[in-house]
C-alpha cells in the first residue's frame, strides 16, 4: 500500500480494498515516478503505464533518465511473469494433463521439464507450471537479486 498526497492536500491510498470488483482495480490517478518513493516504485509504475494503455509498447518501455536500467529490465521480466501467469490460469480450463500430456514444439521436438530430479517429459500445464514457478524463484531470490 502506499499513499499519495494530492495538491489539495488530501491523501488517497493507493490499495484495492477487499470486495473490489476487477473492473475497479487500481482506479487512482497516475503518479509521476519521481514522487514515487517506495521500494516498489518501479514496478508500481511499469504497472500504471499498462493500465493506462497497454497497447502503447514504446511508452511502457521507455526507461525514465534517473532509473537504473539493469533494475529497469529486471522489473519487466518480473512483470512478464506475472502476466505468464494469468496467462496459464486460463490455460488450466483448456489444457489438462489428460489431455495435453507432452510440453512440444512439433511432432519431432518435446519440451524436458527441468523442475525434476532428472529432466523429464510433463503435461504441458505442468510444464508450464513448473517453468513459471522456477523464474518467479530466479526472480525474487535474494542470493542473485540481493536488493530485492
Amino acid at each position: 500500500m502506499s499513499k499519495m498526497k494530492m495538491a489539495d492536500g488530501s491523501t488517497i491510498l493507493r490499495r484495492n480494498r477487499p470486495g473490489t470488483k476487477a473492473k475497479d482495480f487500481s482506479r487512482w490517478p497516475d503518479e509521476p515516478f519521481e514522487e514515487m518513493d517506495s521500494t516498489l516504485a518501479v514496478q508500481q509504475y511499469i504497472q500504471q503505464l499498462i493500465r493506462r494503455d497497454p497497447n502503447n509498447i514504446d511508452l511502457i518501455l521507455k526507461m525514465p533518465d534517473s532509473q537504473d536500467e539493469g533494475v529497469w529490465k529486471y522489473e519487466h521480466l518480473r512483470q512478464f511473469c506475472m502476466e505468464l501467469n494469468g496467462l496459464a490460469v486460463r490455460l488450466q480450463g483448456e489444457c489438462h494433463p489428460e489431455t495435453c500430456t507432452q510440453m512440444t514444439a512439433t511432432e519431432q521436438w518435446i519440451f524436458l521439464c527441468a523442475a525434476h530430479k532428472t529432466p523429464k517429459e510433463c503435461p504441458a500445464i505442468d510444464y508450464t507450471r513448473h517453468t513459471l514457478d522456477g523464474a518467479a524463484c530466479l526472480l525474487n531470490s535474494n542470493k542473485y537479486f540481493p536488493s530485492r
